[in-house]
């Protein structure tokens, strides 16, 4: 290994499907090294927090020696997930996850028994959707009494990861503004935990994780791990903050990413209340705010329609008036948790590649509306879509988000960007430093850029049309 300009830190990035770790020179972000090992999710989207802890070590060791060299430390992991862990700091059951829908029953009790929608929005900065945190405590309390009575520690992912390498599994936790303001019972208005949301859903505040501030460390490493024991441990945060803070956002430029999930967002000076429950008022990860959108169903849903239509998933073709709306795991955004998937206006002369173009519409459609209501008023309409995720490495996602937003778009040719995020957040701790600007001198957003094209409003038009004509459908249980 080249000697790097500066000190090392670690990114890791713990999502859905496996853990990554990234060894980063502070200096340059340039990767030094790098580990990823996998993760098991059930069918009904639980996972075991300890194969978490297994892989990131594993993902660790495959660093080397580089590893072993770092100065700090962050991890970031997938927002909203409950875990519950006993006296011991070992899971009391699986985590459930951001897309397990099952909790959508206690989801429409808390908002209508605490104030509904708009007093949820000015209070937590969000309406509580089914992903979040909050509605699964109430699911578990409800489900489950004897494991929610036996929880001593309530987790989020990337908490739960920090204290593994800090040692403090439930006494001393830590979790971050920014992840925490996706749990449902942070308030983004007082910048606490609101005890009159725990006290309605009956968990002790005494179980939760202290909020670390920005620029503060979580802890320390403890001995015993492929680290230098005594290296700074930062806050941690949230998936789509860490992303933020790879890309360095500055307020005004939206991103797109493509993932599992979708999600679009901009970093504001401003506290969002959306009382629609469109846009989520997160925080950022350091002293702002992170208005998003996020979509269930996007690449695998898209997949695996291409699948069921024996395609590969570039085998688009233009024309035709069909509609799909991809919702094959419930949706988020629209608020449809009940909802599966809906195929309109086939007609025989529809190829398959129209039908799978379709589908691309309809996964980019319910992001792209919420964009001017995650944006500032005062944004750029002519500032690019940075386009992120592993759907963004392909021309069918890139070229429909071009031709429904009409705005052009810009694809960094970094990757990992929630990982590098991480790492600019152990930089940031590390030099004393903002971490988005840490991340902006490592030029993250370079990349091909693309200009914008017309808008396609009759597409539009047509996907808006089929969603309000098929709602009773697919609000049905």
């Amino acid at each position: 290994m080249a000697a790097p300009d500066g000190p090392l830190v670690i990114g890791v990035d713990s999502s859905t499907q496996s853990t990554k770790a990234l060894v980063v020179d502070s200096a340059t972000g340039s990767v030094v090294a790098r580990g990823q090992a996998p993760h098991v999710v059930t069918a009904e989207h639980d996972s075991d927090p300890e194969q978490w802890w297994q892989a990131l070590t594993a993902a660790l060791e495959q660093c080397g020696p580089a590893a072993a060299e770092a100065a700090a430390v962050a991890v970031a992991g997938q927002q909203h997930g409950l875990v519950t862990l006993d006296a011991d700091g070992r899971p009391v059951r699986n985590a459930l996850l951001w897309n397990d829908t099952r909790s959508a029953p206690q989801r429409d009790r808390l908002i209508d028994e605490l104030g509904g929608p708009a007093a949820w929005a000015e209070r937590v900065g969000s309406v509580p959707p089914t992903s979040f945190t909050v509605t699964k405590w109430a699911w578990l309390r409800e489900h489950e009494p004897a494991a929610a009575a036996a929880t001593r520690a309530v987790r989020l992912p990337h908490d739960y990861l920090t204290g593994k390498l800090t040692g403090q599994e439930t006494h001393g936790g830590t979790t971050d503004r920014g992840d925490a303001s996706g749990s449902g019972w942070w308030s983004t208005a007082t910048e606490s935990y609101d005890e009159e949301i725990l006290a309605h859903v009956g968990l002790d505040p005494a179980l939760l994780p202290r909020v670390v501030g920005a620029g503060e460390a979580a802890g320390t490493v403890r001995s015993g791990l492929p680290l230098p024991e005594g290296i700074l441990v930062a806050a941690g945060t949230g998936d789509n903050m860490a992303g933020a803070l790879g890309l360095g956002l500055a307020p005004g430029r939206p991103a797109l990413s493509l993932g599992t999930s979708g999600t679009v967002y901009a970093v504001s000076e401003r506290r969002p209340t959306d009382a629609s429950g469109i846009v989520a008022g997160f925080a950022d990860a350091w002293r702002g705010w992170l208005p998003l959108a996020c979509t269930l169903n996007c690449t695998q849903a898209v997949d695996r329609i291409a699948a069921l239509l024996g395609r590969d998933r570039e085998s688009v073709e233009p024309g035709g008036e069909a509609v799909v709306l991809p919702f094959l795991d419930g949706e988020r955004t629209p608020n449809l948790p009940y909802a599966s998937g809906l195929v309109h206006g086939l007609r025989h002369d529809t190829s398959a590649g129209q039908l799978l173009q379709a589908a691309y519409d309809g996964a980019v459609f319910a992001l792209l509306r919420a964009l001017d209501l995650v944006l500032d008023e005062d944004a750029d309409p002519a500032e690019p879509i940075v386009l992120i995720g592993g759907g963004a490495r392909g021309t069918a996602w890139r070229e429909t988000v071009r031709r429904l937003s009409g705005r052009a778009v810009r694809v960094p040719v970094a990757d990992e960007l929630v990982a590098l995020g991480a790492a600019a957040q152990a930089a940031g701790l590390l030099l004393g430093r903002d971490p988005a600007a840490v991340a902006r001198d490592w030029d993250t957003t370079a990349g091909p850029a693309f200009d914008p094209v017309d808008r396609d409003e009759a597409a539009l038009d047509r996907l808006a049309a089929t969603l309000t004509d098929a709602d009773a459908l697919l609000r049905r249980r």
